[in-house]
Order: structure tokens, then sequence, then C-alpha cells
């Protein structure tokens, strides 16, 4: 086990292991114990009292947090030639559609977020062995295959993320930058949290939040007392 940093012992001195806060000060507490040198994501972890197994106990969505994800998230618009203008205008990063098709088709992923049009689809299919495990095939669920590209470029570039539940039960995301204000950190994070709870299946019985952990990359987890939100 590798040997922890001053730094980072100084920072699980900050953290009761046994104590949980409200939203923002966990969100303040964070920002006190992140000491790398770079912006840090900062990401929320919910488990859920679901059985993932179970089709009506699957738990997922889209959310758009109001301060934006603090990320400079990289678009591909696949269209036809008539969406293109649109695309672009929306400030999607790449646009076009065969050529595109071809560089997956050989291994390229280098984007984060996929929009595409319900017509083109069918050319989709065969590249998602390359598109699924990265979780970048486009789905309408989410409102990545829609007519209005220029609306979902829009969303995705403004803070929309979706979420989905692991096979453990958990939902992970990144819900911003060490660098904002804990105000703004806060939130996101009740925002995503307040859009979890309104998906929460009829089948599910007990307690649904189980327990909420945020924090920073290579920070301890601080938890969030789930009662409070």
């Amino acid at each position: 086990m590798a040997k922890l940093t001053k730094k980072q012992k100084e920072a699980r001195a900050k953290v009761d292991p046994s104590a949980s806060h409200d939203v923002l000060a966990a969100s303040t507490l964070v920002k006190e114990i992140t000491s790398v040198k770079f912006d840090a994501s900062v990401d929320l972890a919910i488990r859920l009292g679901v059985d993932p197994r179970k089709a009506n106990q699957m738990v997922r969505g889209v959310v758009t947090l109001p301060n934006g994800t603090g990320k400079d998230v990289k678009v591909l618009a696949l269209v036809t030639p008539d969406k293109e203008e649109e695309a672009k205008e929306a400030g999607a990063d790449y646009v076009g559609l065969d050529e595109y098709l071809q560089k997956i088709k050989g291994g390229w992923t280098d984007v984060d977020v996929i929009v595409t049009m319900p017509s083109v689809m069918g050319k989709l299919g065969p590249l998602g062995r390359v598109l699924g495990p990265r979780g970048l095939m486009p789905n309408p669920k989410t409102g990545t295959v829609t007519m209005d590209v220029a609306k979902a470029v829009k969303d995705v570039k403004g803070g929309k993320i979706d979420f989905k539940v692991d096979k453990t039960g958990i939902v992970h995301a990144s819900i911003g930058k060490v660098s904002f204000e804990a105000d703004k950190i806060a939130e996101n994070a009740n925002e995503l949290i307040k859009t979890i709870v309104k998906l929460k299946p009829s089948t599910v019985k007990g307690v649904y939040i189980k327990s909420i952990f945020l924090s920073s990359t290579m920070s301890p987890g601080v938890a969030i007392d789930a009662k409070s939100v």
C-alpha cells in the first residue's frame, strides 16, 4: 500500500469518518482538504437501496447542473449535411457523418459526448462495441438522439450530464471543479440529488438513499447526511 503524503495525512485528519454534514458544509470541507496542484474534479457518489439487476429498479436520467461542470466538453455531432451548420453554430467541436463513422470504426473516440439524429442511429449500431463500453452511444432517453441538434449540443455544453446506477447500486457523477465556490458546488450537488430522489422506482421498499459522499480527485470522501437532503 502506498504511503500517504504529508498533505494527504493532513487532509484525512480534518475528516471525521463518523460525522456527516449538510451539502454546503461538505462542499466547503472538500475544498479545504484538496491539495493537488491542478483544478480537481468534484465527484458525488450516492448509494441507493435498489437492485440494479431488476429492470424496474434501474435508476438513470439526465440533469442540467445550474453551474455547469467546469469541464470543456468535446461534442461530436453526427448529422446529415442539412444539419451541419446548425450543429456548428451551437458549438459542436466536430461535425460530420461518414468520415467520423470511419474514424470511430478505426478506434477514434476522442470526444466526451456524441449527439446525433434518429435517421443516423442505424449507422451507429455496428459501432456499439467501440462506443458502448466508453459510454458514448447516443440515447434518446438522454436527449442525445434528436432532431433538435442545436439544443442538444447547447445543453451538453451548458452542464447537462447523464447518470446511471452501476451494478453495485451506486450513482457516480462529476458535478464541478474544486475551484468553484462552495455554494456553487452545493447547488450542483443538490440538483443531482433532487433529480435522483424524483426517479425513485415505485418498486423500491425501505431506505432509498443509503449514503452520499462528496470528494475531489485524490481527497478523502466527506459524508453528507442523507436526511438533510
